[in-house]
């Protein structure tokens, strides 16, 4: 029983094998022909075109959630212009996936290096791609390095404003509208800076020259002078750009700034005059009422001293102390004896002149020295 089961067993075993491979082979078929259905037709484009794409790497690309279109005709793109596609230093297959997954344009990116490469232009895909990636817009680059582009100055998209203010030395303003032809610089595209800072740089040479200038009328005679002496600056040091040329594109006269600021000065100066003469007259108010209340207070000291005289008179009677002065007592001593002499040659035939002289000095005694 045993020599005749081993042979089944081995039958069966190999059976089994047998059916295994014939199903693994089945899967791989319909695998491959549902990748042959879906991928057939890019990588026979890729074939016919010497892409240098396999149907691994198409596949592969739909599990890594790669566009296997996009790649397969920049790839094409590529080998159609001359570029390097070789998968050890040009193009690759997985140096574009990496550039994809990186979040750049891989199409704009081969265009702009099929652009630069057909103007003559060395710029190579790491290039290119660290371009793309900075941000800036790597075709229109260089479109630009090819076909310079004008730059408005001011740029009216900002705020509004569509010339730029300058003021000679005589005062008269200057409106002028610029334009500036650049090129795009593309060794210093990446860290560069934009156009903002080329048309600000530009709008400061501009102020700056015509402000140096004597009077309005040379800018006016001479507008291409003043855009030379700008060119000549260096603007574009740093910037993203080479500037080709500046151009004065209108110029007009505006306001008279020098006579306004004088106008303004003189108003200025008006108030300021205005304030301190204010000033003083508070200053005279407050010293004509401050010299009311002393006269007021010397008044009232004076009613004071006045009401103080009859009680230091009454005073005096009642002590006894009014008397006579030297000058009252010389005085009567010289009416005395005058009436002494007089009494001498006039013959005294009676009595009554003396007791008059007598009486006389009495009063003159009594009513202060004052004879009557």
């Amino acid at each position: 029983m045993s020599v005749t089961h081993v042979p089944f067993a081995a039958i069966d075993a190999s059976f089994m094998m047998l059916v295994g491979g014939i199903v693994v082979v089945a899967v791989l078929s319909l695998l491959l022909l549902a990748a042959l259905v879906k991928y057939g037709a890019l990588w026979f484009q890729a074939y016919m075109c010497s892409a240098d794409v396999s149907l691994l790497s198409l596949i592969g690309m739909s599990l890594r959630q790669v566009k296997p279109g996009m790649i397969v005709t920049a790839k094409i793109m590529g080998q159609q212009a001359g570029l390097s596609i070789n998968r050890q230093q040009g193009m690759s297959t997985a140096r574009l996936e990496a550039h994809f997954l990186a979040g750049g344009d891989v199409t704009r990116v081969l265009q702009a290096i099929i652009a630069a490469h057909r103007a003559g232009i060395d710029l190579d895909f790491d290039r290119a791609a660290a371009i793309d990636l900075a941000g800036r817009d790597v075709l229109d680059a260089v479109r630009t390095s090819v076909s310079p582009k004008v730059i408005d100055c001011p740029d009216p998209r900002g705020d509004g404003k569509t010339t730029l203010s300058a003021v000679a030395k005589n005062g008269i303003e200057l409106r002028i509208h610029v334009r500036v032809t650049v090129r795009t610089n593309l060794l210093q595209l990446i860290g560069g800076a934009t156009e903002e800072t080329i048309i600000a740089r530009v709008g400061q040479g501009i102020v700056s020259a015509i402000g140096s200038a004597r009077t309005h009328m040379e800018v006016l005679a001479m507008p291409d002078r003043i855009s030379k002496d700008v060119l000549n600056r260096g603007l574009d040091a740093n910037t993203a750009f080479e500037i080709v040329s500046i151009d004065i594109a209108d110029i007009s006269v505006g306001e008279n700034i020098g006579a306004r600021l004088q106008t303004d000065q003189a108003e200025a100066d008006m108030r300021m005059a205005y304030a301190r003469a204010e000033v003083r007259r508070a200053e005279a108010i407050a010293w004509q009422q401050e010299m009311s209340a002393k006269v007021a207070e010397s008044r009232a000291m004076l009613v004071l001293a006045e009401a103080e005289i009859p009680v230091a008179v009454a005073v005096a009677f009642r002590g006894g102390q009014l008397h006579m002065g030297r000058s009252s007592s010389r005085r009567a001593e010289s009416c005395e004896s005058t009436s002494r002499r007089a009494s001498r040659q006039i013959p005294q035939t009676s009595a009554s002149p003396a007791p008059r002289i007598s009486r006389s000095v009495d009063a003159w005694e009594t009513e202060g020295g004052a004879f009557n």
